[in-house]
């Protein structure tokens, strides 16, 4: 049976990336955290000090080699990712949650969007060999 309370459309897979936030668009507000799941639509970043819901901010990440790359002759480093998002939901009022926030992406162009589906990808997949 499905959660009624989940209403996330896509599925969103574990993973352990940095990620530097800033808000406000001038950088007021910076913080360096860590993304601890991630879908096509948004990610779910781990940190003491969540912003409020309706904030707009700034992402940067870069996946893993292993993921950017299947090829490890030479290969460059992977690609930083850069998008903007939105604070939909945090812990705050939660003290017994993982403190953090939950961003919906906002998709600056079809080729970050692609770049980001790709990256998404390749995260379900390695999720979904790591099962028994």
């Amino acid at each position: 049976m499905t959660d009624p309370t989940n209403r996330r459309s896509e599925t969103r897979h574990p993973v352990h990336l940095e990620v530097d936030c800033s808000a406000g668009g001038s950088g007021d507000t910076f913080l360096y955290a860590y993304i601890t799941d991630i879908s096509s639509m948004g990610i779910f970043i781990r940190t003491d000090s969540p912003l409020p819901v309706g904030t707009m901010l700034e992402l940067g990440f870069t996946p893993p080699a292993t993921i950017s790359s299947t090829d490890t002759k030479g290969d460059p480093p992977p690609r930083r990712l850069e998008l903007t998002g939105e604070v939909m939901w945090n812990t705050s009022a939660r003290p017994d949650a993982v403190p953090g926030m939950g961003v919906r992406f906002h998709h600056t162009s079809p080729k970050t969007r692609s770049r980001l589906l790709e990256i998404v990808r390749a995260i379900a997949y390695l999720d979904s060999n790591d099962k028994p």
